[in-house]
C-alpha cells in the first residue's frame, strides 16, 4: 500500500510539470524514480522513456511501465491515473477560466511567459536524457547526425531510427 501511495504522489506531482510535453518532466522524473525512491536505475528509465517515444499513442504512457515495474498491474493503473487525472482536471478548469479572461490585458503576457517556460523545461529534459543515453563519441555522433538531418530536412524520423538501430547493432556490441 505504501508503494501505491508513493506512486500516486510522485506521478500526480510529475503531471503538473508537463508544461510543453512529457520531456519537460523527465529531469524530475529521473530524480524521483532513480535518486529518491530507487525504483529504477538511470539506464532502465532511459530505456522505458525511449520505448514510450517509439510506441504509438501518447509517449508518456511509459509511466505505466514504471508503475508496473514497481507494483505490478495495479501499480501501472495507479501511476497512469495519478499522472493523467490531475492535469486533465486542471486543464478543464483553466480552460474555462481562460475563456472568461479573453479580454484581460495580462492574458497575452502570461501566454508568452508560459511559452518560454515550456521551452526551458523541454531543453532541461533533453539535456537530462542525453546525459544518460548518449555514451561515448559513437553515440554522440549518431545523436548529432540524426539531429542535423531532422533539422535540415524535416524528414520522417522513422527511417533514421531504423538506421540508428542497425548502426547501434554493429557499433555497440
Amino acid at each position: 500500500m505504501k508503494q501505491m501511495v508513493g506512486l500516486a504522489g510522485v506521478f500526480a506531482y510529475l503531471s503538473l510539470l508537463t508544461i510543453g510535453g512529457g520531456m519537460a518532466a523527465y529531469p524530475e522524473m529521473k530524480t524521483m524514480t532513480v535518486s529518491i525512491y530507487h525504483w529504477l536505475t538511470a539506464d532502465q528509465l532511459v530505456r522505458l522513456y525511449s520505448l514510450g517515444q517509439m510506441a504509438p499513442g501518447p509517449n508518456m504512457m511509459m509511466i505505466a511501465g514504471i508503475g508496473e515495474w514497481v507494483a505490478g498491474p495495479t501499480g501501472a493503473l495507479v501511476a497512469t491515473l495519478a499522472f493523467f487525472l490531475p492535469t486533465a482536471l486542471l486543464t478543464l478548469w483553466v480552460g474555462r477560466v481562460w475563456e472568461r479572461l479573453a479580454g484581460w490585458p495580462w492574458r497575452a503576457s502570461i501566454q508568452r511567459a508560459l511559452n518560454a517556460v515550456s521551452i526551458g523545461l523541454l531543453l532541461a529534459g533533453v539535456v537530462a536524457i542525453a546525459k544518460a543515453a548518449v555514451t561515448g563519441w559513437t553515440g554522440a555522433a549518431i545523436a548529432f547526425s540524426v539531429f542535423a538531418i531532422l533539422t535540415a530536412t524535416h524528414m520522417n524520423p522513422l527511417p533514421l531510427m531504423a538506421l540508428a538501430g542497425v548502426a547501434g547493432a554493429f557499433l555497440f556490441r
